[in-house]
């Protein structure tokens, strides 16, 4: 099989799963190259999962491992400029969420693929989760009648990496992190809709000593045709992952959740391995995950992608898609900082988002 040539940027704990689900998952791609901007860590990944070169600057990587796409697990602050980098040199492009820390790089981003003809996915697994499509599914059957309202919560009791923290890396906290997937996934559902206001509140409630970002929030979305989105997302919620959504409609309801309906609830008196994502330990009862990768959405984007990449084809989640999530983000701050309904479109120019809240506190 000609193999598709991937080479991917970063190491850290998303990296894993990307690496986990290339590997077991989609064979017609082979990872080819990693990047690290600490050279030990990019050749202790490397070794760890036997990718055959190791870099620690993004333009030699371009320019010698071979690769044909650029899978970027960096940093939020570092999106835009990896993906300018490798969409001039011809380079097609996945990205994980957000798609950039401010409206402006989007923009570039987007502009400098499309002036490439390089393809460029905004990688928002949620799209892909097994269980979330099934029941996405099953809405397109008409088996809940009409939609009115969607909610999608993602908690756990903070990231796993110290940089998510500092909002001038991040820009902004638990909605640049989490909520982008609940608003990812609510224009998926919804055939991306219109949204015509946002309403946000949020505060800093658990990691006041190490964030100047929210890490609890609520955001209200109501779009054109008449649906509203409720979506929650935490940093202060203990006891591991929750990930889980309810779709309402005028003739029926659906409840999905990927965390604890895909595990098998664990007592143990002294703790062991893993459990779940983020949770603080294993002694007790627990819910211990299995096939989580899988059960999250990632080998089934990854696969999507590459094979848009060998086809041709138009990826299903785009980055004028990342964009949109942004715009409704930067309303969200703009909302929580004002403390009224923001109406859509919405743009403002700030170093970032989070400012739009912060300068009002």
């Amino acid at each position: 099989m000609n193999r598709t040539k991937v080479a991917i940027l970063g190491a850290g704990f998303i990296t894993d799963i990307h690496i986990e689900s290339y590997h077991r998952f989609i064979p017609e791609a082979e990872v080819v190259a990693v990047y690290a901007r600490n050279p030990d860590k990019a050749k202790a990944f490397a070794e760890k999962y036997h990718i055959p070169q190791w870099y620690n600057d993004i333009d030699q990587l371009i320019a010698e491992s071979g690769c044909e796409v650029v899978d970027i697990c960096l940093p939020n602050y570092l999106h835009a400029d990896a993906t300018i980098r490798a969409a001039k040199a011809g380079k097609h492009i996945i990205i994980e969420k957000p798609l950039a820390v401010t409206l402006e790089e989007a923009d570039e981003m987007i502009a400098v693929c499309r002036a490439n003809n390089v393809k460029l996915m905004y990688a928002e697994e949620l799209c892909f989760a097994p269980k979330y499509e099934r029941a996405r599914q099953l809405v397109n059957d008409g088996a809940v009648g009409d939609l009115f309202m969607l909610k999608q919560g993602e908690k756990h009791s903070g990231p796993h990496t110290d940089w998510f923290y500092d909002i001038n890396f991040s820009g902004g906290g638990v909605i640049m992190d989490m909520g982008c997937h609940a608003l990812g996934w609510f224009r998926w559902m919804l055939n991306n809709a219109k949204v015509t206001s946002v309403y946000a509140t949020m505060d800093t409630v658990f990691h006041k000593e190490r964030t100047k970002g929210e890490d609890n929030s609520v955001m209200i979305i109501e779009f054109e045709n008449g649906v509203t989105a409720v979506a929650e997302n935490s940093w202060a919620k203990h006891g591991g992952m929750d990930d889980r959504c309810e779709i309402y409609g005028t003739g029926g309801v659906i409840y999905a959740d990927l965390f604890m309906g895909n595990a098998a609830v664990t007592y143990s008196r002294e703790g062991y391995g893993y459990a779940m994502e983020k949770a603080d330990t294993s002694k007790g009862w627990s819910f211990t995950i299995f096939e989580e990768a899988f059960n999250q959405g990632y080998p089934h984007e990854l696969k999507h992608f590459i094979d848009c990449v060998r086809n041709d084809k138009t990826p299903l989640v785009t980055g004028e898609d990342g964009r949109a999530v942004l715009e409704i983000i930067y309303a969200a701050y703009a909302s929580a900082g004002a403390g009224k309904k923001i109406a859509l479109p919405f743009s403002a120019k700030v170093a970032k988002p989070i400012d739009l809240w912060l300068d009002h506190k």
